[in-house]
């Protein structure tokens, strides 16, 4: 049973993602097909979020893909195209969006969570360290005397 799970698994890693390009998307043309490929690797499916258009296979996808191709064999170069998108729906259309001021946040927002957070522990571990630092008050030092005495109690009635 091992074997076949690992060999399922083996089988699942090596095979890669399955592109979401379907045969009538692309072009005649294999060098203007490779150009949108490569584009298309940049671009993020609007509706997935986290994939490219070209491993994407919501509609919307498709249609950016299409939408890409017909620039491309239109005479638009790469950026030309890109723009065209960005221009419709955004730099959010972007894998690697600009860093800019309208994507600060995006860019640095990561980084103000951890050294947040990083401030937040250092704080939490200063305040335990000084509340071990606090002497004892009467009432401490009676119940102590108290839990001594009758340890050194225990001690002398194993020992006898």
């Amino acid at each position: 049973m091992k074997r076949l799970a690992l060999a399922t698994l083996a089988v699942l890693v090596l095979a890669g993602p399955v592109r979401a390009v379907t045969p009538d998307e692309q072009l005649k043309d294999p060098k203007l097909e490779a150009r949108a490929r490569a584009l298309s690797q940049e671009l993020r499916c609007v509706v997935c979020q986290n994939q490219s258009i070209d491993d994407s296979a919501a509609p919307l996808a498709h249609d950016l893909r299409v939408i890409l191709r017909e620039r491309l064999a239109a005479g638009d170069s790469d950026r030309q195209a890109v723009n065209y998108l960005v221009a419709r729906y955004g730099d959010f259309v972007l894998l690697k969006p600009p860093f800019q001021a309208d994507t600060w946040a995006l860019w640095l927002g990561p980084l103000a969570v951890l050294l947040l957070g990083g401030a937040g522990v250092a704080f939490y571990m200063r305040g335990r360290a000084l509340d071990k630092d606090l002497p004892f008050t009467p009432a401490d030092e009676a119940e102590l005397a108290l839990l001594m005495a009758e340890q050194d109690l225990e001690t002398q009635d194993k020992g006898d």
